[in-house]
């Protein structure tokens, strides 16, 4: 069983990964992602962090328009090399959080749990405020920023939108439900499912 998490910015993707891992025994990736990725493409962690999973409307642009045979973008090479990562973590058990792995997995015909989990932007900026990732940015226009990034990637590497129910198999309120009972909600889905 592959696992696959899709978020909003500040939806708790990373939490509810960790929770579900440790309740069914597997390994997710998230942050140890970029180490792989940088490992595989040559790129650094920095660039891969900046260009793994968003992309501003402009970026799409410049991409789309230059995109050739001849020419092969930084985004286009480290999303090839993440694509790599996840078909290869994809040989067992795991869940996979971001850079459109539901989409990836299921274009080779891998049979893959997909979850999308979102919350109000209350519970977001609160989440938020505690990554503390933001500088000196509003909290809520940083929010904004890091959905719009991640759509315009998800869109442009998939050509699917980041958050239709269509693509996934549950969409989870994590800001209603609650991180834990989601992680709670997911392991008793998924427990058999593993085994």
């Amino acid at each position: 069983m592959i696992i696959t998490i899709s978020r909003e910015y500040g939806a708790g993707g990373r939490t509810v990964a960790r929770g579900l891992a440790q309740e069914l025994g597997i390994e997710y990736y998230d942050i140890d992602f970029v180490r792989m990725t940088a490992k595989l493409s040559g790129y650094s962690e920095d660039d891969i962090r900046r260009e793994g999973e968003d992309m501003s409307g402009g970026r799409k642009f410049i991409n789309q328009f230059l995109s050739t045979n001849a020419y092969n973008s930084s985004y286009d090479a480290i999303f090839e090399a993440q694509r790599e990562v996840i078909l290869d973590l994809a040989k067992k058990p795991c869940i996979i959080v971001g850079r459109c792995s539901n989409m990836i997995l299921r274009e080779e015909g891998i049979d893959s749990f997909d979850i999308f989990l979102y919350a109000d932007l209350e519970h977001r900026r609160k989440r938020a405020l505690e990554l503390n990732e933001n500088g000196k940015m509003d909290i809520d226009k940083y929010i904004a920023r890091r959905d719009r990034l991640r759509n315009t990637y998800y869109h442009a590497y998939t050509g699917h939108l980041m958050g239709d129910a269509r693509d996934y198999n549950i969409c989870l309120d994590t800001g209603k439900i609650g991180m834990d009972e989601c992680v709670v909600i997911l392991a008793r889905l998924l427990k058999d499912k593993v085994k």
